[in-house]
């Protein structure tokens, strides 16, 4: 009896050791990490699940989607954010497509949106020092943008618009329930940002986001219905293109069980989710455009930088009636300097010449100008502080036959265009830059205060009295600096009347 006890109680302690083993191997197991369950929550399709769920069970979607035609990188971990690899200055599409179901976010139907395409960096450090990052990079590349739109590629955009203050912004509006598409350029590159710059150095990552807005009660296109951003990284020409096929090249090297730990490369990049970029004072929301009621007989993408009102060039003869106040004077003061920028359209250099008087800007070489400004604005900028008022192509003088004031008096020594009674009369000069019998009609109606819709006809007394009708081969046949006299004769039918130059 006392036997069969022993054999029970072994068998006991050894069915004990045996689930006391089981349980030591499991739980090394778990410690070792082969089945981690805060790994499997963070699979892709558990991330969704969650994001994509509401209270009421019913999936979330938001209103817009947007598409960037740029391949990802193979080379990316399954659980980290997809990274696309651009060209400096390259074009790439952003498509803009509407992903709302019917009955979703009614107020947009029908409606222009307005959304800002932004390269911002993608580290927090650099984020927290953007301002002086880009304009370090500016101060590098004077006259460059971060970003443009490729405007003749782009489709379904209007009002277009770029501030000179923020070099990394585009905004314009667009229609939801059209093809709309978008191509961007991006002109920095990654390493432009890194701390060395000896050559190999890793390049930051930048982020392209998109907000989009709609229009308040005042018009005004501020509130934000949706952001979505991707992570890239820019390259010298055709450097993305050798980065892409050298993380394809590793990857086919790797076994197939360490492929199964990196995404898969696909040819369109999905810009995810994200918060809104933060607003500050200087961006987009003080030059909002007009309402969508003011665009919408736009046809054609317009790109308009907001400027000076004054800063339109003028394309009539008028401008030259204004000489010497047009032209920088050496001893204009570093804000008559600046007023001077902005009325010429060069607002986007009026900071970094912020300290510069008219003679520090007078003192400025061709080669300096180029340097400075690029070779475009450049040049425009130094004939713009060098010109001189242009020649007229003809000058002639002329006085009203019959003048309404009293005769100056003769003056010693006077030349042509005195009288027999000592009295010398007072002569317009009509300045002409186009041999135009049109230009000659218009500046002898401004001249005499004539209303130029009651001119009929314009004509030149000829031998023996007669009228020759003043035509552009009558005009090109005038000599300079010639003398006539100006009369006016009613038409013949009692409306209008005619100008003869005698």
């Amino acid at each position: 009896m006392a036997w069969v006890l022993k054999m029970d109680e072994a068998v006991e302690a050894g069915l004990v050791h045996d689930f006391d083993a089981s349980l030591s191997g499991i739980g090394q197991e778990l410690g070792a990490g082969a089945y981690s369950m805060s790994d499997v929550l963070a699979l892709p399709i558990f991330k969704e699940e969650d994001s994509g769920l509401t209270l009421d069970g019913d999936p979330k979607q938001p209103p817009f989607q947007y598409i960037l035609c740029a391949a990802t990188s193979p080379a990316v971990k399954l659980h980290d954010e997809s990274l696309t690899y651009l060209n400096q200055g390259q074009s790439y599409e952003i498509r803009m497509l509407d992903n709302r179901k019917v009955g979703d976010v009614p107020e947009i139907s029908g409606k222009l949106v307005k959304s800002i395409i932004r390269v911002v960096f993608h580290d927090r450090r650099l984020q927290y020092t953007e301002h002086q990052q880009l304009e370090g990079w500016k101060w590098n590349r004077p006259g460059d943008r971060l970003l443009d739109l490729d405007i003749p590629m782009s489709v379904g955009v209007i009002d277009i618009r770029t501030n000179p203050g923020q070099l990394n912004a585009v905004e314009f509006l667009w229609d939801p329930a059209k093809r709309t598409s978008v191509f961007i350029q991006v002109h920095c590159i990654s390493t432009e940002f890194t701390p060395r710059k000896h050559g190999g150095e890793k390049g930051v990552a930048f982020r392209v986001q998109v907000d989009t807005f709609t229009q308040n009660e005042n018009g005004d296109y501020t509130d934000h219905v949706h952001s979505a951003s991707c992570q890239i990284k820019v390259f010298k020409p055709k450097g993305a293109d050798r980065k892409q096929k050298t993380d394809r090249e590793k990857m086919e090297k790797r076994t197939a069980h360490e492929k199964e730990k990196y995404q898969p490369s696909y040819d369109t990049t999905i810009l995810s989710e994200c918060s809104p970029w933060p607003v500050t004072s200087a961006t987009y929301v003080s030059d909002s455009p007009a309402p969508a009621s003011t665009l919408t007989s736009a046809q054609q993408s317009t790109c308009s930088i907001p400027e000076s009102d004054s800063s339109s060039p003028n394309h009539q003869g008028e401008g030259m009636s204004q000489g010497s106040s047009e032209q920088l004077h050496p001893s204009a003061t570093i804000q008559e300097a600046q007023q001077w920028l902005l009325r010429h359209r060069f607002a986007t250099y009026a900071r970094l010449f912020a300290n510069f008087s008219g003679a520090d800007l007078l003192k400025l070489t061709r080669e300096d100008l180029v340097q400075i400004c690029g070779p475009a604005d450049g040049i425009r900028l130094y004939n713009a502080l060098k010109s001189r008022t242009i020649r007229p192509r003809l000058t002639i003088y002329v006085c009203q036959e019959q003048p309404s004031g009293a005769p100056l008096e003769r003056q010693p020594d006077a030349g042509h265009g005195d009288h027999g009674d000592g009295a010398v009369y007072v002569y317009h000069a009509i300045y002409l830059e186009e041999m135009a019998a049109s230009e000659v009609t218009r500046k002898l109606a401004a001249a005499f205060n004539v209303p130029l819709h009651q001119i009929n006809q314009v004509y030149r007394q000829g031998p023996t009295g007669i009228h020759v009708l003043l035509s552009d081969q009558v005009v090109q046949n005038f000599q300079d600096e010639s003398c006539f006299l100006f009369a006016t004769v009613k038409a013949e039918n009692g409306e209008g009347l005619h100008i003869i130059l005698k």
